[in-house]
């Protein structure tokens, strides 16, 4: 990482904080931290980090809010980091656009590399934003990438970011099949044994989103065993 990296930290835990400081330090990133979700929030969207480390539970609120009001606003790179295990507690977050989800205990050199991960990947996203058309139609449906806007029949469809990444990736390979794993990669560039639970969350809320109803597959097919396809 380049010494212009900058990473908040939002968590009240002093000694997380302090650890993380340290660690991020010798890798020359700057850092900031905030013990509230208020404080968090201000510095979020004043500060301008590259990436946010998230804790969700909050002394004066629930880092579920923190990741919903910065997704209205930024594509603002977030991983949570929470003692909260359950696993809908990890596909609430990731379906609300946390880019990651690690639990306390936490390794640090595997939290690098999932920062790495997340912060390479949007500079891919960037780049191939930049290279790709901008507009797609899909019958009814249309894509506005660099906006990140979709339309049905007219009417807007908000997506979160990773619901939108997954989305995008799909239409940008139009009638290919990509595989489950592909898509994982893609989105989150990081395999364990919850992201086909992941994947088929994020995937059930985007057809619900664009109208489809059970068994309908008037956008995206699922090849079952094998990966979704774009019609």
């Amino acid at each position: 990482m380049s010494d212009s990296r900058k990473i908040l930290i939002v968590e009240d835990e002093k000694h997380i904080i302090d650890f993380l400081s340290v660690r991020f330090e010798q890798e020359k990133i700057l850092t900031e931290h905030a013990g509230t979700l208020r404080a968090g929030l201000e510095k979020a969207l004043s500060w301008h980090p590259d990436l946010v480390v998230l804790d969700l539970g909050l002394p004066d609120g629930d880092g579920m809010d923190f990741i919903h009001t910065v997704r209205d606003q930024s594509d603002l790179p977030i991983i949570v980091l929470s003692a909260r295990l359950d696993e809908m507690d990890k596909v609430a977050a990731l379906d609300a656009g946390a880019d990651d989800y690690m639990t306390k205990p936490f390794g640090t050199e595997e939290l690098m590399a999932r920062i790495r991960n997340v912060m390479r990947s949007r500079q891919r996203i960037t780049a191939e934003t930049e290279k790709e058309p901008d507009e797609e139609r899909f019958g009814a449906m249309t894509i506005f990438y660099k906006n990140h806007q979709i339309f049905v029949d007219g009417k807007e469809i908000h997506l979160t970011r990773t619901e939108f990444s997954i989305l995008e990736y799909l239409a940008r390979n139009a009638g290919k099949i990509l595989r489950y794993e592909d898509i994982i990669n893609h989105t989150w560039e990081w395999i364990d044994s919850g992201s086909i639970k992941k994947l088929q969350v994020n995937m059930a809320n985007i057809r619900r989103k664009l109208g489809e109803k059970p068994g309908e597959s008037t956008y995206i097919v699922n090849e079952l065993g094998v990966g979704y396809r774009m019609r």
